[in-house]
């Protein structure tokens, strides 16, 4: 037990909580991000900052509880205007922000690593009753200054350590990758799928590997080819390796990146394509498949209300499609109605337990320690090895 007795006003209650976890070792999602601008709070050398306010600090509608109002801070590694991973988190924070009206909301945007700790300070100082960290490249200084301020809750996005006042997130996009892999499989001419990625890390390699599998299951000559960016968000070297794969003749283009680059030159060469974190079909036209999204206020929402009625404990939140974390994006308008039905039996497969990812492969049984920090092997349609 934590005593999170605090000289405050507002805070002084009594928030107990448990420590769980799982050793698991997840991937950054999201960009590295820059040095950023000066921070509106403080005039440093971080990120932007903004404040949101979902109505004062009365006590709202949504719950009872031992908090009068919660204030949370979320830190971003990219800006949340490029299409992608920090855009997704951040409207997760505006639906929270709109749903609870005891809620104050605030965010840093363009937080590299480096300066984390940091920020990450400075919400703790300001009275930030939650913190969460939006990238795998803050956990160790998360970490630092959560044993600092353990009046404070942390949780930290896609990493695998945890202690009494820091949990950990992650949901299973992979699930959704294996939907947009079926349609690959089922819209492709030359039987090559493009994939442009970020880290040759476990997240990743699940995420290459689920779109594969879902694209044999329909279609056994597929080929997925892959091209390693070693960035999070870097859209000239993303659109180069995009290109390349296209000069390979891929059909179809998919992508674990924080910007809509791969899926803008899969586009203009008029080839399908398939984004990731964000609707995309506005950017692709004609040409854009799906894309795997992500609904993070569904995971925002129950742990926030858990902070206002003192039930917040830190576990390792790692849920699917049943939970509605994660989804498919709307179908593009070219798209065919026959993959649209298949992809929608496979979803409610795996919603009912009825479809394993995992079951044609030799991954089939692992336990979900192994999916979430060791997978380092491609399945049998990917060609190459992952890069060491």
């Amino acid at each position: 037990m934590v005593d999170k007795t605090h000289a405050r006003t507002r805070r002084a209650v009594l928030r107990g909580l448990g420590a769980t976890g799982i050793a698991a070792l997840a991937g950054c999602s999201g960009g590295d991000g820059g040095d950023g601008g000066a921070t509106d709070a403080d005039g440093g050398d971080g990120g932007s900052t903004d404040t949101e306010s979902g109505g004062g600090t009365t006590t709202g509608g949504d719950g009872g509880g031992g908090m009068d109002s919660v204030k949370a801070a979320w830190v971003y590694n990219s800006e949340v205007g490029d299409l992608g991973w920090s855009w997704a988190h951040n409207e997760g924070r505006k639906a929270v922000a709109e749903q609870f009206d005891w809620l104050e909301t605030e965010y840093t945007e363009a937080v590299a690593p480096g300066d984390s700790e940091r920020v990450f300070e400075q919400y703790a100082q300001g009275d930030a009753d939650i913190i969460f960290g939006c990238t795998f490249g803050y956990q160790d200084p998360m970490l630092n200054v959560a044993e600092q301020y353990t009046d404070t809750y942390f949780e930290h996005n896609t990493g695998y350590r945890t202690r009494e006042n820091m949990g950990r997130y992650m949901g299973r996009i992979y699930q959704a990758r294996y939907l947009a892999g079926q349609a690959a499989g089922m819209v492709t001419e030359t039987d090559l799928l493009g994939y442009v990625a970020a880290f040759p890390i476990p997240e990743v390699v699940r995420g290459i590997n689920a779109f594969t599998l879902g694209a044999a299951s329909v279609n056994s000559e597929v080929t997925t080819k892959v091209r390693w960016t070693n960035s999070w968000f870097d859209p000239p070297t993303e659109s180069e390796a995009a290109k390349a794969l296209l000069d390979e003749n891929v059909d179809v283009m998919a992508q674990h990146q924080d910007s809509p680059a791969a899926l803008r030159a899969a586009a203009n060469a008029g080839v399908w394509a398939t984004g990731y974190d964000a609707p995309m079909g506005d950017i692709a036209g004609e040409n854009y498949l799906t894309s795997p999204i992500w609904h993070w206020e569904e995971f925002y929402g129950p742990t926030i209300q858990s902070v206002r009625d003192g039930s917040w404990e830190a576990d390792a939140y790692w849920e699917g499609l049943d939970a509605g974390i994660c989804s498919l994006d709307d179908w593009g308008p070219e798209v065919p109605q026959n993959v649209i039905d298949s992809v929608a039996e496979s979803r409610s497969g795996i919603v009912d337990g009825d479809l394993d990812v995992w079951a044609d492969s030799q991954f089939s049984g692992e336990s979900d320690e192994f999916l979430f920090q060791e997978m380092g092997s491609y399945v049998e349609n990917v060609e190459g090895e992952v890069p060491n």
